[in-house]
């Protein structure tokens, strides 16, 4: 059981230095954004609510919108060959590039974080059109990765002014999810510290709390990661590096085939775990497997919680408890070919951990994919 010692280093309290509002959305490049829209509807029951593309006036790309609740994926391809997009794609594959983050003051976001040593991207610019207007910005994070600030003026259109909104969409069916719980990012040998201080130099995040690979190591391979939150703890950002082990870690398979650092996993918070594994699956959602030797003591270990644990265990997901509460947890395969980009399904029952208690099952689970592919 993680305790509020190892849930909260006390000594390090952030302070924003400017206000983050939350997650505004998640832009993904990917090779071809109508079909990876319709993966994105029919599999995880997001609703297409805005597009921009030649249609609405940009030759260049074709945006699409997706949503449910809270959560908001932009999935953008190019269209032109001379694109730069393409050279994100060909060097990624399908992944995050943007995770854009709602902010009271666009301009004081980008004067204070390009103050604090973050590398411009954009300056502070105002999009507009007939349902008002949005000021954003943008600066450079680990990799290829960046967050654009947004901040909206008085915009009541679908999105970002420039989108067009869609019909109401015929094949959306919500399977539960809420927000964005957390989103974490891979580093290379020995970056995790210095990503880390990125974040506490240039946004004023705290170190929320910390691993070794003493907790997060199995026979073979083990990592570091250290979460950093803003002060509401409404963002939460998991950074990963590996540590030495007998044969390849999952991280270092990651930086393999995404050539460098970037986003490892979404992780989306469900209404109801069950519900929503249930229905992801029914879609055709495939999620890494957990040894039946897992539920053995699950009940022992982590006490009564208010589902059933048959049901629990029939659906493969982990359960991890703290002394706040517990959380329930469980990841699907890479969204791609490649072994990069996967999704996390997360429910808390007032637990504020990230599944130390799972960490041996759950590597051990993603080692056997890695086997699979041959990267172990």
């Amino acid at each position: 059981m993680e305790t509020a010692a190892d849930l909260q280093n006390t000594s390090e309290l952030s302070q924003d230095l400017f206000e983050i509002l939350g997650t505004h959305h998640l832009q993904f490049y990917v090779g071809n954004a109508r079909q990876s829209a319709y993966y994105y509807r029919r599999a995880f029951g997001f609703e297409l609510i805005g597009y921009e593309g030649p249609e609405t006036g940009n030759p260049e790309t074709a945006s699409y919108v997706l949503k449910q609740n809270k959560i908001v994926f932009v999935l953008t391809s190019p269209i032109l060959s001379t694109h730069p997009i393409n050279d994100f794609i060909v060097k990624h594959g399908d992944g995050v590039r943007d995770i854009a983050l709602s902010v009271g003051n666009a301009d004081e976001a980008y004067k204070i974080a390009t103050q604090n040593g973050a590398e411009g991207v954009t300056e502070p610019y105002t999009r507009t059109d007939k349902f008002g207007s949005v000021r954003v910005a943008t600066v450079k994070t680990y990799g290829d990765t960046v967050h654009t600030f947004v901040q909206n003026i008085d915009y009541t259109g679908v999105f970002l002014p420039g989108f067009a909104a869609t019909p109401k969409d015929p094949l959306a069916k919500p399977v539960g999810l809420l927000h964005v719980d957390h989103i974490v990012g891979n580093m290379g040998w020995n970056q995790m510290e210095d990503t880390v201080n990125y974040y506490k130099r240039v946004f004023g995040f705290s170190k929320f709390v910390s691993f070794d690979d003493k907790d997060i190591s199995t026979e073979y391979s083990s990592l570091k990661s250290t979460v950093v939150a803003n002060q509401n703890k409404w963002i939460k950002f998991p950074i990963n590096e590996p540590a030495q082990g007998i044969k390849k870690s999952q991280i270092e398979e990651y930086i393999k085939f995404n050539n460098g650092p970037g986003v490892q996993h979404i992780a989306m918070e469900s209404a109801n775990i069950i519900e929503t594994i249930t229905a992801l699956k029914a879609n055709g959602v495939e999620f890494i497997s957990t040894p039946e030797s897992y539920y053995v003591t699950l009940a022992e270990r982590v006490g009564t919680i208010d589902e059933d644990f048959k049901a629990i265990q029939n659906l493969s997901i982990l359960v991890d408890r703290d002394d706040k509460g517990y959380m329930l947890q469980l990841f699907t395969r890479p969204q791609q070919d490649r072994p990069t980009l996967f999704i996390e399904i997360i429910q808390r029952k007032g637990g504020e951990s990230f599944g130390k208690g799972n960490f041996k099952a759950l590597f051990e689970a993603i080692e056997r994919e890695q086997e699979l592919r041959g990267n172990l």
